[in-house]
């Protein structure tokens, strides 16, 4: 039996709401007869589909525009907080998440300790900072977006694998989406933080980038033409458990020597610590390193080397320019910085080496919870992340 090639209705007044919210959130302020002549939608269309959005309040009139001769235009703008997002960054010491209007401005947060939860209990205290984040909210939520350590297949929202939540084929978006009964979406925390670092760092948007994020593991989220790559496994990025040392410490996820026993924050700190003698975290060494102490810029040369090499890999498989650095580790400063662009610089080919760019990101904060919810936001309302 030939199937129907033809959109319904409903698939075409969908696709027609989707357009025109898109382009009033990217261009907006802007009048009906514009979103038409931009969209290539009739009028008649653009009014219709822009009177359903005022009733629903995603839209609002904000005044009129300059007059062509005629009558002045009203203009049409998304009302960003008409909807809410919540975005969760389930992270290793602490689950933090935030209500987010359209534009990725946070209206509240709640951050809970884990406390070494995992299985079955660090699930409950997904529910417990939902729970909290909702209670008294009255906008209309759009959805939930989730950032989350480990292996994320974003298409059916499982999570194949977290080792540090002990958490394996976990269906945790149809579980959130049937308690909370709203659309959710799942991606890796590297991933979320690369769309975040993509969506809202401003200034001139490229369309690739690689935003590599380091803590206590070691993830790089890609962003190619203007999209979010998982690859076709959903592991994308998963450089932090690529061996490195043949004789190196034993990972988490079971083997030795991966990028995250070199380069993460754990083995940074043990580093330090026995450098010292005495427990020594990421925030002493950053001391003793803009201190000038030979031991931290040792301890950071080295550290920023094994990940530059890493990513000296990453610039001859892809070709891409734009790199940015963020997480804990990449506060440690100039001189791991400096080590990390030696290495990536002088291991790729030079051709290529030459155009890379390689920058510590802006303040951080949120930023996993901020991507999260940049991806529901740009799926559930048809919108495109590339400007």
């Amino acid at each position: 039996m030939a199937l129907s090639t033809k959109a319904t209705h409903q698939q075409t007044r969908d696709h027609n709401e989707r357009l025109v919210v898109r382009t009033l959130y990217d261009l907006g302020p802007i009048s009906r007869a514009e979103v038409a002549r931009l969209t290539g939608l009739t009028r008649t269309t653009v009014s219709d589909v822009v009177s359903t959005l005022l009733d629903d309040g995603v839209v609002r009139e904000i005044g009129r525009g300059p007059s062509s001769g005629g009558k002045a235009p009203i203009l049409l703008e998304v009302h960003d907080d008409a909807r809410l997002v919540v975005g969760l960054d389930l992270g290793e010491e602490h689950f933090a998440g935030s209500l987010v209007n359209l534009r990725g401005e946070i209206r509240r947060t709640v951050e809970l300790a884990v406390d070494g939860r995992d299985g079955a209990a660090a699930l409950a205290l997904v529910f417990d900072l939902l729970d909290r984040l909702l209670d008294g909210s009255t906008a209309p939520l759009l959805g939930i977006g989730i950032g989350t350590p480990g292996l994320v297949d974003s298409r059916t929202g499982t999570i194949r694998r977290a080792v540090n939540l002990d958490w394996r084929d976990l269906p945790l978006g149809a579980i959130v989406a049937e308690r909370y009964a709203v659309p959710v979406n799942v991606a890796n925390d590297s991933q979320a933080a690369a769309l975040a670092e993509y969506t809202y760092a401003g200034g001139d948007r490229v369309p690739n980038l690689i935003a590599i994020r380091v803590g206590r593991g070691v993830g790089a989220g890609l962003i190619l033409r203007g999209a979010l790559f998982q690859g076709d496994g959903s592991g994308a990025g998963e450089i932090g458990h690529v061996v490195i040392a043949d004789d190196g410490a034993l990972c988490r996820c079971g083997r030795n020597g991966c990028l995250e026993t070199v380069a993460g924050m754990s083995a940074i700190e043990a580093q330090a610590t026995a450098a010292t003698g005495r427990p020594t975290d990421l925030v002493a060494l950053r001391v003793a390193i803009e201190a000038g102490d030979r031991w931290a810029l040792d301890i950071a040369d080295a550290a920023g080397a094994v990940l530059g090499r890493a990513i000296a890999g990453l610039i001859g498989a892809l070709d891409i320019q734009r790199i940015v650095l963020l997480g804990p580790v990449a506060e440690l400063g100039e001189p791991w910085l400096a080590s990390v662009r030696r290495e990536a610089w002088s291991r790729a080919l030079a051709l290529l080496a030459d155009d890379i760019q390689i920058d510590v990101a802006g303040p951080t904060t949120n930023v996993v919870i901020r991507g999260a919810s940049a991806l529901l936001v740009a799926r559930e309302l048809g919108l495109s992340l590339v400007r």
